[in-house]
């Protein structure tokens, strides 16, 4: 979708999602359920909700709540990590994170910071100079 929006999609193609956004930026987050979930740290974007659309598959995609207030969305048929929403309460943005990797190319986004740093995992090092916060 490029200037006008995102698409993407996972490894065996049997979900498939759009957003109207075209965000830029993407976060790193060095958590321990992040690295988990992903295998390593998980790169993201962050766009609304309401700009977000599964246009194929939504049936397939399974849920984990993985803590009270977030839940991380999967394909139940290839296992790809796909999006991590918050839930939705007063006051909380309405946005879902859309891993970085399952982005159709070019995707136009660029790594902009690293959050979390202070819990990344001890078999790697940041070291690509971009602002590292401890938490978000």
């Amino acid at each position: 979708m490029g200037a006008t929006g995102i698409t993407g999609h996972c490894l065996c193609g049997a979900v498939a999602f759009q957003s109207s956004a075209s965000p830029d930026e993407a976060d790193a987050c060095h958590c321990s359920q992040c690295r988990r979930w992903s295998g390593h740290y998980w790169a993201s974007v962050n766009v609304p909700l309401a700009s977000f659309k599964v246009t194929k598959g939504e049936d397939r995609i399974g849920w984990f709540r993985s803590s009270d207030e977030v839940r991380r969305g999967f394909c139940r048929d290839c296992g790809s990590a796909l999006i991590w929403q918050p839930d939705l309460h007063p006051g909380h943005s309405r946005i879902i994170s859309i891993s970085a990797g399952s982005l159709d190319a070019p995707t136009g986004v660029r790594l902009k910071k690293h959050i979390f740093a202070g819990d990344k995992g001890d078999y790697y090092e940041i070291a690509d100079g971009l602002p590292q916060k401890v938490a978000y």
